[in-house]
C-alpha cells in the first residue's frame, strides 16, 4: 500500500478531531474523502502532509514515516488547503518558480519544471498573468500547480471544486484522471457526492473523528451483483415465478416489479432472460442496480 495510517489519534484542546483512526490506500488510485462538517476531513489531509503532529498512531506514505520524516514527506506529497493563497503581485511564472525553489528544485531546473506543470494544468499561457487577474477556475489551477510542481506521488486535495461554475468542476474532474494516468494518487475532500462519483475509484468515509467506512467503489457493485427487473404488464405470481429459479435470491417483487441478488456471471444473466421470456413475461427492463457514492453514504447513516 502507498498509504497506511495506524490507529491515529489528534486532539485540539478539549476536543478529540480524530479517534483511533486506521486505513490504507494503494498506489494509482482517487480516493474520495466524505464526511459531515467537523468530522475531521481537513485535520486528517494535515496530518497526511505532514503539516500537524497527531498525539499517537503512525503514517507511512511511500515507505516514509511521515511523523519521524515531515521534511522528507513533503517531497513525495502535494497539499491543497481549502482555502488557498497565491501571491496576487506576483506572476504565475513567478509564483511556480517560488514553490519549485521551495521544494528544493534546482534552479536550473525550474524552467522546466514550470514547463511542464503549465502543460498538465493547460496554464501555459497564464504565465506572465498575474493570479489576481485570473478567474476562481484558473487560479484554482495554478494552486494545483503549485502542489504538484516536485511531481510527488500524492496529491491531497481539501474542497477543491470549492466556488467553481460547473464547467470548471467538470474540467477539474479530467484534470484529476489525468493526473491518475500520469501515476499520481490523489485523496479529494469535498461534500458533493455526485462530483466526487466522476472521478474517484474509492470512498473513505469519516464521521465523528473515526472511519466508519472504507469502500472501493467499482468492487462493490461486483461482489453485490444487485438486479431489477420490470414488465410492461402485471404478474400476479411474479414473486413465486422468481423464487424457483435457482441462482436467485434476496427477491423483493410486486405484481409488476422486482429487484433481487443473481449468483453468477453474464452467462447466469442470459439464461435468467431466457426463463422469463420463455414464460411468456413481458420484459421491459433488465439491469444491475449500481451502487453511487451517495447510496454507500447513506446506508452507513442506518448502520
Amino acid at each position: 500500500m502507498l498509504i497506511t495510517v495506524e490507529n491515529l489519534i489528534f486532539e485540539y484542546t478539549g476536543f478529540r478531531a480524530l479517534n483511533d483512526v486506521s486505513f490504507s490506500i494503494p498506489a494509482g488510485s482517487i480516493t474520495a474523502l466524505v464526511g459531515p462538517n467537523g468530522a475531521g476531513k481537513t485535520t486528517l489531509l494535515r496530518c497526511l502532509s505532514g503539516l500537524e503532529q497527531p498525539l499517537n498512531g503512525a503514517i507511512a506514505i511511500d515507505g516514509i514515516d511521515v511523523l519521524e520524516q515531515p521534511r522528507l514527506c513533503h517531497r513525495k506529497v502535494g497539499y491543497l488547503s481549502d482555502f488557498f493563497g497565491l501571491y496576487d503581485k506576483l506572476t504565475v511564472r513567478q509564483c511556480l518558480h517560488f514553490v519549485a525553489r521551495a521544494q528544493g528544485i534546482e534552479p536550473d531546473d525550474c524552467p522546466n519544471a514550470i514547463a511542464l506543470v503549465c502543460k498538465r494544468l493547460n496554464i501555459s499561457d497564464r504565465l506572465e498573468s498575474t493570479p489576481a487577474q485570473l478567474s476562481r477556475g484558473l487560479r484554482q489551477r495554478v494552486a494545483i500547480a503549485q502542489a504538484i510542481i516536485h511531481q510527488p506521488k500524492v496529491v491531497l486535495l481539501d474542497e477543491p471544486a470549492s466556488g467553481l461554475d460547473p464547467e470548471a468542476r467538470h474540467s477539474l474532474a479530467e484534470l484529476f484522471l489525468e493526473l491518475k494516468q500520469q501515476g499520481m494518487t490523489l485523496i479529494v475532500s469535498s461534500h458533493i457526492l455526485a462530483e466526487l462519483e466522476a472521478y474517484s475509484s474509492d470512498m473513505l468515509i469519516i464521521r465523528e473523528g473515526k472511519i466508519v467506512e472504507q469502500v472501493a467503489i467499482a468492487q462493490h457493485n461486483t461482489q453485490r451483483k444487485a438486479f431489477k427487473l420490470a414488465l410492461s404488464a402485471p404478474v400476479p405470481n411474479l414473486a413465486e415465478i422468481l423464487a424457483n429459479i435457482s441462482f436467485l435470491s434476496t427477491i423483493s417483487a410486486n405484481t409488476q416489479q422486482a429487484t433481487f441478488q443473481l449468483k453468477g456471471d453474464e452467462q447466469q444473466q442470459y439464461l435468467l432472460l431466457k426463463t422469463l421470456l420463455e414464460q411468456n413475461l413481458l420484459v421491459c427492463e433488465l439491469s444491475p442496480i449500481v451502487t453511487n457514492f451517495q447510496d454507500v453514504y447513506l446506508s452507513t447513516l442506518k448502520s
